[in-house]
């Protein structure tokens, strides 16, 4: 028999090491290294298995009939939107989120919704015991729901348990992390183990037809613990976000394979559970601060879905020798292009004060046609303009200052008229692609510049701010000087 063989696996990124350290080299992190046992089931010596000779298997070629995966419906709109129409036989999901974000209540109402249809939905959890998971289905007035519970941690007994009687069309393991296997001599949690027992649930999916929900937890940045193994072996793997202080809670599709990666779903946390969202722009602006400087009302696009948001801006002087730029719901790279566009072709000198800026609602927005509203309410920050409440902005900006145009500009210009925007500042090579704008006022524009000075001319001062800030904002936002830059 082979020698049980003892190393060290970084529980961040599965890095192994035949002794311990201190750091790993290969993530950077300190103290992520764990002594497993790596032998597992392969302990079969090298002779034996070098003898073991292959099976032949059939090669198909490229052309030939396939048909489509059949879904199951969940029963929720929005879910049903981010995995691309339903759960598909044999698939394995993934969905994380930080603690208390709503992971359980969610797929809670999903098993209830598929057990009230006629479907036999199994919840199992390895974190609460069956008594909690009955308090919390009472409290979301799901107690009559024929869910089967229980709660197990032992992976082999899980998967000889659903293998008697009918398959189970939906199965909920929550969470991945606190399964294992008698395959894998480690903790539970560690990166054998989570490797070994999801790899376990995938063969049992693939083997009998059930759709298979795994949860896992998330490290303070915000992603899946662990290293990305698990992501690569799922079928698709669904982020559940939102900010702690805002009711709304956005499902986004991280990956894929039965569907789109773009599309959200959005949600509303109430005493009664979560709640979906159908329109997803009158929710975000539905506590809008009309007439307030330094606001713009982005219409973006999310999959196939157009929805409208608002930026917020606030430029401040700053007190330090370096000024802060700190961003909520936007890529931070893209705010420090946009300053530094800003600076060097509108001639917006930003570097001695502090930006803030912010995404309203909790959504956060990957695209960069945000570029312009992000742009438009920053100058309205800082010169004092209020902008006009029935605008929406989108457009990219480019390094050289011009506004380049984006997809689907049609669908943003409807959202917005069926909401009652009035205009809309959007790029001018995007004219050709606009069908029906519902009757809105387009303001196109080529260059950065041109917005710029139009937003700084309707600007006031501001009382509380000295007179050399004052004067400086107020001379680096003269339409005068525009003008002189551009002749």
């Amino acid at each position: 028999m082979a020698k049980s063989t003892l190393s060290f696996v970084c529980q961040n990124c599965g890095a192994a090491y035949n002794r311990w350290q201190g750091k790993c080299d290969s993530c950077g992190e300190w103290n992520t290294l764990a002594e497993e046992d790596t032998t597992g089931a392969t302990s079969m010596p090298v002779s034996v298995r070098s003898r073991r000779k292959g099976r032949t298997f059939a090669l198909e070629s490229l052309t030939g009939k396939s048909n489509d995966a059949p879904r199951l419906p969940s029963g929720m709109t929005e879910l049903d939107r981010v995995t691309g129409g339903g759960f598909v036989r044999g698939s394995v999901l993934l969905v994380g989120g930080d603690p208390g974000i709503g992971k359980s209540t969610l797929l809670t109402q999903a098993t209830s919704m598929l057990a009230r249809a006629g479907h036999r939905a199994v919840y199992i959890s390895g974190e609460e015991a069956v008594a909690q998971v009955r308090l919390r289905a009472e409290r979301l007035g799901l107690a009559d729901a024929p869910v089967q519970l229980a709660a197990e941690t032992s992976v082999e007994d899980i998967v000889s348990t659903l293998s008697e009687g009918a398959v189970p069309r939906l199965i909920v393991i929550d969470s991945i992390q606190t399964m294992w296997t008698d395959t894998v001599e480690s903790a539970p949690g560690t990166v054998t183990q989570v490797r070994a027992s999801a790899q376990a649930l995938i063969r049992f999916a693939k083997k009998t037809g059930a759709a298979i929900i795994l949860v896992g937890h998330v490290t303070k940045d915000g992603q899946i613990a662990g290293p990305r193994v698990v992501e690569h072996m799922v079928d698709a793997v669904l982020s559940f976000e939102g900010e702690g202080s805002q009711h709304f809670r956005i499902l986004r599709a991280m990956k894929n394979r039965f569907g789109p990666t773009d599309e959200i779903g959005v949600f509303e946390m109430t005493g009664l559970g979560l709640r979906e969202v159908s329109n997803p722009s009158e929710l975000f602006l539905s506590e809008r601060d009309l007439g307030s400087p330094g606001t713009a009302v982005f219409a973006g696009i999310e999959g196939t879905r157009p929805v409208l948001v608002e930026l917020q801006a606030l430029v401040a002087p700053t007190t330090l020798g370096t000024p802060r730029r700190a961003v909520v719901g936007w890529d931070p790279s893209r705010l420090s292009m946009v300053l530094a566009v800003l600076e060097a072709h509108c001639g917006v000198k930003l570097s001695g004060y502090d930006v803030y800026l912010n995404v309203a609602g909790g959504l956060r927005i990957q695209e960069p046609a945000a570029d312009l509203a992000a742009a438009a309410a920053l100058v309205s920050s800082l010169v004092n303009a209020p902008l006009p409440t029935d605008a929406v902005y989108f457009g990219e900006i480019s390094l050289s200052g011009a506004v380049r145009p984006v997809a689907q500009t049609s669908a943003r210009l409807k959202e917005a008229a069926k909401l009652g925007f009035g205009r809309a500042v959007l790029p001018e090579s995007a004219r050709g692609e606009v069908g029906g704008d519902g009757g809105l006022a387009l303001n196109s524009i080529g260059g950065l510049t041109s917005l710029v000075a139009e937003i700084a001319a309707r600007g006031s001062p501001r009382g509380n701010r000295d007179t050399g800030r004052e004067g400086a904002a107020e001379k680096n936002a003269t339409p005068a000087r525009f003008r002189r830059e551009n002749s």
